[in-house]
C-alpha cells in the first residue's frame, strides 16, 4: 500500500522532555496504520530547557526525521543569568513584583524583539530548505504544529510559494495564551501578534486546536474549519507492586507561579491541624518544575514538613508517581484565559486508576472531562468549604481501604483513536 506523505513540521521532538513533545510523538506512532507516511521536521540543535533521554526510544524505526540547525537567542541570554533563562525558556515566570531586573529585561526582549517567539529566526531558513524538498518528494500536506507558533509561519510561507494543503495544530493558544500578560509587551508588539495570527488562521486550510474553548475562540477570529482533537492517553507497561503508605497527593508537572493554589494550602492546613491520623498520613509530593513562589506560599502554610520536592522525572518514572499515588492533583490557573487549556498529563491521569482533584476556573474543559470519565472532583478557586469535605472523604477512604476510581468512557481519548481522527481529516483534505 502506497502511504500519503504528510510533512510535519514541529520544535519539540525526542529528546524534548515535558508534555509538548507527546502529542506528535504519539500521532506518528500510529499514522502509518492510517495510510500516512509522517515525516519529521525539526531543529538539529534546539534550546530545550527540559530533556528525556528514555522518550528517544519511542521514536518508531523507520520515520524519516530531518534535522536542520537552529539559531536561537537563549545561548545569549545565559550570558545575563544562566538560572533566569531557563527558567523563562520553561515557562516558569517569577510574579512581576518579585521579577529581578534581569528578568524583566529578559521578558521584554523576548516579548518586543522576538515576534511570535524566539524560534522567529528559524524560519526563513527552513522555508528556504523545504520549498525545495516538498517539490522534489511530491507532499501534498504539510502540518505545523505550535507553540512556538513561530512555526505556523514556516507554513503559512509554504503555503503561499506552493500548491499543498496545510493544517496548523494549536497545542495551546496564540495571543490569548496566559504568558503574553507576562511579556510586557508594547501596543507596536500586540498588533503585530495579532496581525500574524489572523493570517495564519485565515490562510490555513484547516485548523487543529485541543480544545472546544480554543475552538470557539478561533470560530470569532475566522471562517477556516477547526477541529478539536484533545491530547490523550497511550498504553505502557509500567506497573507498581502497590500504593504509596501515605495518603500521598501528588502533582506532576510544572508548577507555575501563577498556578498557585493557596486554597488547597489552606484547606490542607486546617486539616492537619484538625485532625491528628491526616496529619501523620498526609504528603505533598510535587514531581517536576516548581516555581519559588509557589514553594514559599506552601512553606507559608506550615506544609514543608509535609511536602517532598522531588523534581523532573523521566517519563516512565512519572507514571510510577501517578500509580503509586493516592491521590493526583491537577492545577490550572485561575482566569478567562485559561479555560481552554488542557494539561497532557490529564489523559495520562485518567487511565492511572488513582483519583483526580483539580482546581481551575469555572466552566473548564477540564471539568467536562473529570465529570464525563468519572474519574475525580474538580473545583473552583472559591470552594473552599466543598474541597475540604472531599479531601476529608479521600482521606477517609483511604483509612478503610477504599479509595478508588471507576473511569468510563476513556476510549476516545487513546492515542490511537485520536490519530485515526487526524488522518480522516488529511485524507478528506
Amino acid at each position: 500500500m502506497n502511504l500519503k506523505k504528510v510533512l510535519i513540521v514541529l520544535y519539540y521532538w525526542p529528546p524534548a522532555g515535558g508534555p509538548g513533545v507527546q502529542r506528535w510523538l504519539k500521532f506518528v506512532k500510529y499514522l502509518p496504520q492510517f495510510g500516512i507516511e509522517p515525516i519529521v521536521y525539526c531543529p538539529e540543535n534546539p534550546h530545550y530547557p527540559i530533556t528525556d533521554e528514555s522518550l528517544l526510544k519511542e521514536v518508531p524505526d523507520g520515520i524519516t526525521v530531518i534535522k536542520r540547525p537552529i539559531k536561537e537567542p537563549y545561548t545569549i541570554a545565559k550570558l545575563f543569568s544562566k538560572g533566569s533563562t531557563k527558567a523563562i525558556s520553561s515557562g516558569v515566570i517569577p510574579q512581576k513584583r518579585k521579577q529581578s531586573i534581569t528578568e524583566k529585561l529578559l521578558l521584554y526582549i523576548r516579548g518586543n524583539y522576538f515576534i511570535p517567539d524566539a524560534r522567529i529566526g528559524w524560519v526563513k531558513p527552513s522555508v528556504s530548505f523545504l520549498s525545495s524538498y516538498i517539490e522534489k518528494n511530491n507532499i501534498e500536506t504539510i502540518i505545523t504544529t505550535g507553540p512556538p507558533h513561530s512555526l505556523h509561519l514556516i507554513g503559512l510561507q509554504l503555503k503561499q510559494k506552493l500548491d499543498l494543503k496545510w493544517f496548523a495544530d494549536f497545542r495551546d493558544p496564540w495571543t490569548t495564551i496566559g504568558y503574553h500578560k507576562a511579556l510586557n509587551l508594547t501596543n507596536s508588539a500586540h498588533s503585530k501578534h495579532n496581525n500574524l495570527e489572523q493570517k495564519v488562521l485565515s490562510t490555513a486550510d484547516h485548523l487543529i486546536v485541543t480544545s472546544q474553548h480554543t475552538k470557539n475562540e478561533f470560530n470569532t477570529k475566522t471562517k477556516v474549519p477547526t477541529t478539536v482533537i484533545t491530547n490523550g492517553y497511550d498504553s505502557h507497561s509500567v506497573r507498581v507492586k502497590e500504593k504509596d503508605k501515605m495518603f500521598t497527593l501528588s502533582h506532576i508537572g510544572s508548577l507555575l507561579s501563577e498556578r498557585n493554589p493557596v486554597v488547597l494550602w489552606e484547606v490542607i492546613h486546617e486539616l492537619i491541624n484538625e485532625n491528628k491520623a491526616f496529619s501523620e498520613s498526609f504528603e505533598l509530593q510535587l514531581i517536576g518544575v516548581v516555581s519559588k513562589d509557589v514553594l514559599e506560599s506552601i512553606h507559608a502554610h506550615g506544609l514543608k514538613s509535609h511536602t517532598n520536592v522531588v523534581g523532573y522525572v523521566n517519563h516512565n518514572e512519572a507514571i510510577k508517581y501517578q500509580l503509586a499515588s493516592r491521590l493526583l492533583l491537577l492545577v490550572e490557573i485561575d482566569s478567562e484565559d485559561t479555560k481552554a487549556i488542557i494539561p497532557g498529563k490529564i489523559f495520562e491521569y485518567l487511565i492511572s486508576e488513582t483519583p483526580i482533584l483539580a482546581i481551575g476556573p469555572e466552566d473548564s474543559d477540564i471539568e467536562s472531562i473529570i465529570k464525563s470519565t468519572n474519574t475525580g472532583s474538580y473545583f473552583n478557586y472559591q470552594d473552599k468549604a466543598i474541597l475540604k469535605t472531599k479531601l476529608l472523604a479521600y482521606f477517609e477512604a483511604y483509612q478503610d481501604d477504599s479509595l478508588r476510581v471507576n473511569a468510563i468512557g476513556l476510549k476516545p481519548y487513546s492515542r490511537k483513536s485520536l490519530t485515526k481522527k487526524l488522518s480522516e481529516l488529511i485524507t478528506n483534505a
